[in-house]
């Protein structure tokens, strides 16, 4: 993964950004296709947005590579909270079955699902991103803020929720089958029904989006600045990394209290089999309340702590990837002298 990030960052810097790109200058019968040639031009933060949307996506792979074991035991310890015979468990119950689930197969639980996540660095991504980036080039900002969060989650959720549905698919029977369902099977069992099943589960995505959007895109840099700021006076010794870390820490509780039963949401509405009849929002919300009747506000959260500690691990990977392939764009763009006069060092 390093190695092809390397050479995707050699790919793209080796360049001036000006020359390098000017012959993708879309001609006037492409002009509404392509991006103009100031998307390619280094702005006063440094960067290109063609570079910062670069290093968005590279953080977002880094991020999926890395938690993809924590992703998939919380959406077990989820997931059974049903038994196969249909009838609700207590948490713990659901957890042991998770954990039985990992010790019988760890490697396949731990990747199952991580290819539909990689390739979903695109499909998902590139649309999220490329709304919240674009929404904060048009309307002049340096930095994202919580109205391009607003837009980017709604606008994105049709291209992310298929391939959330396909990923929770392919771990979905893995107490039963033992292995993950194949994803050219899980493709024609949708095609069957004209591919709707592929978006079962897109209301609650769109809070879930809107929340890690805001929470995780826009509010995590904010405090990280912050904590940066108020670390260098005072312990001086430590670094971005130390801020980025202390900064994904303090947002994910809060960003998993206000998710969990969204993602609880998704869970069930996603994981039943395709074949089958679809959940809706009414009966998941209503399996939901079941659960709290019975087990209480733990209920609700099933698979809290787990969530806590995947999105610690998450925005961390995420943000310390995407700052450094922005450090290498912007030394390679200084290295070449195209920073421009309103560039200042932070």
């Amino acid at each position: 993964m390093v190695s092809v990030l390397g050479a995707a960052i050699a790919l793209l810097s080796n360049t001036r950004t000006e020359d390098a790109l000017s012959s993708r200058i879309p001609s006037a019968h492409t002009a509404n296709r392509l991006p103009t040639a100031s998307y390619y031009e280094v702005k006063k933060n440094g960067l290109s947005p063609f570079q910062n949307m670069c290093a968005y996506l590279g953080g977002s792979a880094i991020q999926t590579v890395g938690d993809n074991p924590v992703t998939a035991y919380r959406q077990l310890v989820q997931q059974y909270a049903k038994n196969t015979a249909g009838e609700m468990v207590t948490p713990a119950a659901a957890a042991a079955e998770a954990n039985a689930v990992f010790i019988n197969a760890p490697l396949s639980a731990s990747l199952s699902g991580l290819w539909p996540r990689l390739i979903g660095v695109l499909f998902k991504r590139v649309p999220k991103f490329g709304i919240l980036l674009g929404y904060t080039y048009v309307t002049g900002d340096t930095e994202p803020g919580y109205w391009a969060a607003l837009v980017a989650s709604i606008g994105s959720a049709p291209f992310i929720n298929p391939v959330r549905m396909i990923e929770k698919q392919q771990r979905a029977f893995f107490k039963q089958t033992g292995t993950e369902k194949p994803l050219m099977e899980i493709l024609s069992e949708s095609a069957a029904k004209y591919f709707t099943p592929l978006f079962r589960g897109t209301i609650p995505l769109m809070g879930h989006s809107l929340a890690s959007a805001v929470l995780g895109l826009v509010g995590q840099p904010k405090l990280q600045k912050y904590v940066e700021k108020e670390m260098k006076a005072n312990v001086p010794a430590l670094g971005p990394s130390a801020a980025n870390l202390v900064a994904s820490a303090v947002v994910s509780p809060i960003y998993v209290v206000v998710t969990n039963p969204l993602s609880r949401l998704e869970v069930i509405m996603q994981t039943n089999s395709i074949k089958g009849k679809s959940i809706g929002i009414g009966s998941a919300l209503g399996e939901l309340a079941t659960d709290m009747r019975m087990n209480g506000l733990s209920g609700i959260f099933r698979g809290q702590g787990i969530g806590i500690a995947k999105a610690i691990v998450s925005l961390t990977l995420f943000h310390e990837g995407r700052m450094f392939l922005a450090r290498q764009f912007k030394e390679r763009n200084k290295t070449n002298g195209w920073m421009p006069a309103t560039y200042k060092e932070k």
